[in-house]
């Protein structure tokens, strides 16, 4: 069983076609079906089910699809130690992140980190505070950016505080609380709201402070990305509570500071066990305290392809 089995293998089921994972290995289509025909004769069992029109896994390729993955990435990870080892920075660096983070500047961070490091791959991966936690411990992520409540901490995951914000509220420009310099949680109570789907940890931080203050809210419209809430708002449909770091980047809504405000912590989390060259270079840029600053003590990789 070879890497570049496991490699075609892949590619045919992400793709859900020989000719294009052939296309994506750049290597002609006989080549890659006679290599995973003979994967398939080793361990005696069909991992594709073919037709004239589709490829589809099979049972056994279901099963096997998860643990190749792995072994890719194993791959990968082990050629990076060693590019490590001689002071290089090289391989993958996955980033989850929330869509509301204004505490580090991200496009910038990576701005600098892709000068620095041209030959690592970056992937990007919006997603809520707690699915990112769980994917850092997991390892599918390297580093990832949340907002928390002030009552909770990453669990599980090695963390740095970022920096604090509050909520603001957000209305459509003819709402009756439009020209209203503040407006505190009571008043908003009366409202009806678009928030995030409850249990999520930034729905929790409102919920909580309303609980808090003996209120209910109506939360008639839940979603799952902030991007369409401001829509929503303009509309005149409901109200909205957002980070005040994040608000003003919307048109055509009026930001309220709020006298109650809900709070929350941002951090840059990352993994408590394993942690690449790559995450540690990263981490560097940022500024982490307590972690080998890789920007600072290595040559930047150039890529002489």
């Amino acid at each position: 069983m070879e890497l570049q089995q496991m490699r075609y293998v892949v590619a045919v089921a992400e793709t859900n076609s020989f000719t294009r994972a052939a296309e994506r290995c750049l290597v002609v289509q006989s080549a890659l079906s006679h290599q995973i025909a003979r994967l398939e004769r080793e361990l005696g069992a069909r991992l594709f089910a073919r037709t004239s029109r589709r490829v589809r896994l099979t049972p056994a390729g279901e099963a096997f699809l998860p643990a190749a993955r792995q072994c890719l990435d194993a791959a990968e990870r082990a050629a990076a130690e060693v590019a490590a080892a001689v002071g290089e920075v090289r391989g993958r660096l996955a980033v989850g992140l929330i869509p509301t983070v204004s505490a580090a500047d991200i496009p910038d961070a990576l701005g600098d980190f892709r000068r620095r490091y041209p030959r690592v791959r970056i992937s990007l991966r919006v997603g809520a505070s707690d699915d990112l936690i769980e994917q850092v411990r997991d390892g599918t992520l390297d580093v990832a950016f949340l907002g928390l409540p002030t009552t909770a901490h990453p669990q599980g995951v090695a963390a740095h505080e970022l920096g604090r914000d509050h909520l603001v509220a957000m209305v459509a420009p003819d709402h009756p609380l439009a020209g209203a310099s503040t407006v505190d949680l009571h008043r908003l109570s009366t409202e009806v709201f678009v928030d995030l789907p409850a249990g999520t940890a930034g729905r929790v931080q409102s919920d909580q402070a309303f609980a808090a203050a003996g209120l209910t809210r109506d939360v008639a419209f839940e979603i799952t990305t902030t991007d369409f809430i401001p829509r929503l708002v303009g509309r005149g449909l409901c109200v909205a509570m957002l980070p005040a770091a994040y608000a003003p980047r919307f048109a055509g809504v009026v930001t309220l500071e709020i006298a109650d405000a809900p709070a929350r912590v941002e951090y840059v989390i990352w993994s408590r066990f394993a942690r690449t060259a790559a995450a540690s270079a990263f981490l560097g840029i940022l500024g982490v305290p307590g972690l080998p600053d890789l920007a600072d003590t290595t040559t930047p990789d150039r890529d002489d392809a």
